[in-house]
């Protein structure tokens, strides 16, 4: 029997009741034991300090002991995929969580899957800083499968959540792979880039350029019709320019404005101001795009390979070392003798392309989002998010029982 025709059996003809998380023969909401404590106040201890999306601490102690769902009251990191947690055993709950479960009826990794995909936009009271009051969190509608049946409700409850927890389990697999890479990565590049006294040539980041120069143009006038992006450092991350979120200018301006320092496919751009030490290299330039709050530099690939360099700039070492030359004045910002002084090891360029080489292989594997491991989580994700929203299709009535 395929998934699909198994979920249609599941499901098939099945009633369902909504009531809401006020329902007290359903649900519990146990907000009672929760206890803020500050974290100059906490002991130190195994136990989890739950706050609005993660856990913030270990402490001696706990508020609760069980299998409950914790849903943000406020401070929620998104308000569009509002913050969801599970807790299991003893755990310490702060005051920007509600503390909720099922009642025997009421399967709460069941809950806690289905609030997964409600949109609690509607709930939300206040500005700036959204907060789902008990009054409103009482409000939310919980589908219950079979209510008439006790017995054959909570079969299909966990059997729903078999079937996404499988999903669940294999995305926090490749997570724990991923995070696992990641030190392995940042070992390797540890050790490939570290050099002993004497065993190779050291060159300062000017010595081995060919040109170098601020991309700081007046503040052209932004066109919502122009066709030329215009970046500044927040679209400098993780080695890549983001095109989603700029601004655009006319091409008259952007030839103006670039004609005696244009950008060269190829060329790194680095982050001066406000996000300090970002780098990225120019890939193409389709399409042509200009910008500001950046300093361009262009390589002596004869004597530094690109990719050997870029792995080199982002890494733990050089973003320690930019934090701690950063003017802080303002948004904060580097000067350009703080990158042109940078000084570089130089192995042969031979040498260079092997390290590059091996850690490319592990920067795939790491961080790309087209294969990897980010790519497998990210279709598991989806295959979650599919079934879950199958599974949970139920059609929605127009009253809710209390």
């Amino acid at each position: 029997m395929s998934e699909m025709s198994y979920l249609e059996k599941l499901l098939d003809g099945v009633e369902v009741e909504w009531r809401n998380l006020g329902d007290t023969s359903l649900f519990e909401i146990a907000n009672n034991g929760r206890k803020p404590v500050k974290a100059s106040l906490r002991i130190a201890g195994e136990t989890p300090y739950y706050g609005a999306n993660n856990i913030q601490d270990y402490v001696d102690g706990y508020t609760h002991d069980g299998e409950y769902v914790l849903i943000a009251e406020d401070g929620s990191a998104s308000l569009e995929n509002y913050s969801i947690q599970y807790a299991t055993g003893k755990f310490w709950a702060n005051n920007h969580v509600h503390v909720v479960r099922g009642k025997e009826r009421v399967h709460s990794r069941f809950l806690y899957h289905y609030l997964c995909i409600v949109n609690f936009l509607p709930f939300l009271t206040g500005g700036g800083r959204a907060k789902l009051t008990k009054g409103q969190l009482i409000e939310i509608p919980v589908p219950i499968p079979c209510p008439d049946n006790p017995e054959k409700s909570l079969a299909i409850q966990s059997e729903i959540v078999r079937i996404l927890d499988k999903f669940t389990a294999l995305t926090a697999e490749l997570t724990a792979e991923l995070n696992m890479r990641k030190k392995q990565y940042n070992y390797y590049r540890d050790q490939l880039l570290s050099f002993k006294e004497g065993e190779v040539e050291w060159k300062t980041l000017e010595e081995v350029l060919v040109d170098k120069f601020w991309i700081m143009p007046a503040t052209p006038k932004f066109d919502d019709n122009g066709e030329i992006p215009y970046v500044t450092s927040k679209n400098i991350s993780g080695g890549n320019i983001d095109f989603e979120r700029v601004k655009h200018i006319s091409r008259d301006d952007f030839l103006r404005i670039s004609k005696n320092r244009p950008i060269l496919k190829g060329d790194f751009l680095i982050s001066m101001i406000g996000t300090i030490g970002e780098i990225a290299r120019v890939k193409c330039l389709d399409p042509d795009f200009y910008g500001q709050n950046m300093y361009l530099i262009r390589l002596n690939e004869e004597l530094l390979h690109p990719r050997y360099f870029l792995h080199f700039f982002d890494s733990p070492r050089m973003k320690f070392y930019f934090k701690s030359v950063k003017n802080n004045s303002g948004q904060g910002y580097l000067k350009a003798n703080n990158i042109d002084g940078l000084s570089i090891p130089l192995p042969s360029i031979d040498e260079q392309q092997k390290i590059a080489f091996i850690l490319d292989k592990f920067d795939t594997l790491t961080n790309s989002i087209n294969e990897g491991l980010p790519r497998e989580i990210e279709l598991r994700q989806k295959q979650y998010e599919y079934y879950r929203d199958l599974l949970f299709s139920f059609p929605k009535p127009d009253t809710v029982n209390q």
